[in-house]
């Protein structure tokens, strides 16, 4: 079999090969995964949509009802959804990038109790289009540091992530 290097990632595992980077899902969450996702994100981004439609029109009821810290708060709850559905749009969830078609790879390390490390592929699809794949690595509670720096390691090692 082919020569692989493996780390695991917040779902499953991160495999990378010659050729390819192939992300595999594995446990509960990756199960979890699987079925809101799959390996698009439009059904979240639709779900998100349905939720921000729903902030909305509960502003607009409460706007009607004078309840105007409610309309705050639903209004500023739509818009924050909205903007990650724009930020969004162009994210995919591949479990299977080329190498060939990886054209920038970016670290972005965790800020501790807020987010997690995770790397930014920005890749070109098989349409052409320019996509961006999140890779999402273990938390600090699934001892995300010692992941984090198997995985920084690894990326450079491969050189897909400049040193």
């Amino acid at each position: 079999m082919e020569h692989e290097k493996t780390f695991r990632t917040k779902t499953g595992f991160c495999h990378i090969l010659s050729d390819k980077i192939i992300l595999s899902r594995d446990g509960i969450i990756g199960n979890v995964a699987k079925i809101t996702v799959g390996n698009g994100i439009s059904r979240i981004l639709l779900i998100y949509s349905t939720i921000s439609i729903f902030l909305i029109y509960s502003a607009y009821s409460s706007f009607q009802k004078g309840e105007n810290v409610s309309v705050l708060f639903f209004g500023l709850l739509a818009i924050f959804l909205i903007y990650g559905i724009i930020k969004s749009i162009n994210n995919s969830a591949t479990p299977i990038i080329e190498r060939s078609k990886i054209k920038e790879v970016k670290f972005i390390n965790a800020k501790v109790g807020l987010t997690r490390s995770r790397f930014e592929i920005l890749f070109e699809d098989e349409n052409g289009k320019l996509k961006k794949r999140l890779i999402m690595l273990p938390g600090s509670l699934n001892d995300g540091t010692n992941e984090t720096e198997k995985a920084l390691t690894i990326m450079k090692g491969e050189r897909i992530l400049a040193t």
